[in-house]
C-alpha cells in the first residue's frame, strides 16, 4: 500500500506541475486536436482500408481485430475493477478541460489504442515507426494536458497497447 501511495503522490505532483506550467494554455489547444485523433474513427478507417484492399485474409487486419478484441475487454476490466478517480474527482478545485466519456482513469484507453495501432502499423510500415510512436506518445500526453488522466494512467496504457499488439502479431506469424 505504501508503494501505491508513493506512486499516487508522485503522479499528482507531476500532473499538478504540468497543469500549472505557463505553457499549459498553448498545449491545451493542440492537445484537443491530438486527443481527437485517438477517439477511434481513425482505427475504423484503417481497418476498412485493410478489408477493402486485402479482404479478411489479411494477417494485418486479423492482428488489428484480435488486438482490439483483447485490448478493449482488458482495458474495461482494469478501468472498472480498479476504479481510479480521474483528476477532476481526485483533486480539489480542479476542472478538466474536456468531459471524459467514462468515470475512471486507469488505464488510459486513448493511449492504449494509439500505442497498439502504432505498434501494428509500425511493423508493416517500418519507415513510419518513429513518427507513429511520436503520435501515440502525443495522444497520451494530450490526455494528461486535458486533465482527464494522471501520467501513470498513460504509462499503463502504453504497456497494455504495445503488449496486446505484440501478442496479436505473434498469433498470425506476422
Amino acid at each position: 500500500m505504501k508503494l501505491l501511495y508513493s506512486i499516487h503522490k508522485y503522479d499528482v505532483f507531476m500532473f499538478t506541475w504540468l497543469i500549472n506550467a505557463k505553457i499549459h494554455g498553448v498545449l491545451t489547444k493542440a492537445s484537443r486536436y491530438v486527443s481527437k485523433t485517438g477517439d477511434g474513427q481513425l482505427y475504423l478507417f484503417i481497418a476498412g482500408l485493410l478489408y477493402w484492399h486485402d479482404g479478411y485474409d489479411s494477417p494485418f487486419l486479423r492482428a488489428v481485430l484480435l488486438s482490439f478484441l483483447i485490448e478493449r475487454p482488458v482495458y474495461f476490466v482494469l478501468k472498472n475493477g480498479l476504479k481510479r478517480n480521474r483528476p477532476q474527482a481526485a483533486l480539489k478545485n480542479f476542472r478538466s478541460i474536456i468531459t471524459p466519456s467514462d468515470k475512471f482513469s486507469f488505464p488510459s484507453g486513448h493511449t492504449s489504442a494509439a500505442f497498439m495501432m502504432a505498434t501494428l502499423l509500425g511493423y508493416y510500415l517500418p519507415a513510419l515507426m518513429i513518427p507513429l510512436y511520436c503520435w501515440a506518445a502525443l495522444v497520451g500526453f494530450s490526455r494528461v494536458v486535458l486533465g482527464v488522466h494522471f501520467p501513470t494512467d498513460t504509462l499503463v496504457g502504453v504497456i497494455l497497447g504495445v503488449s496486446t499488439a505484440l501478442f496479436s502479431m505473434g498469433q498470425f506469424a506476422i
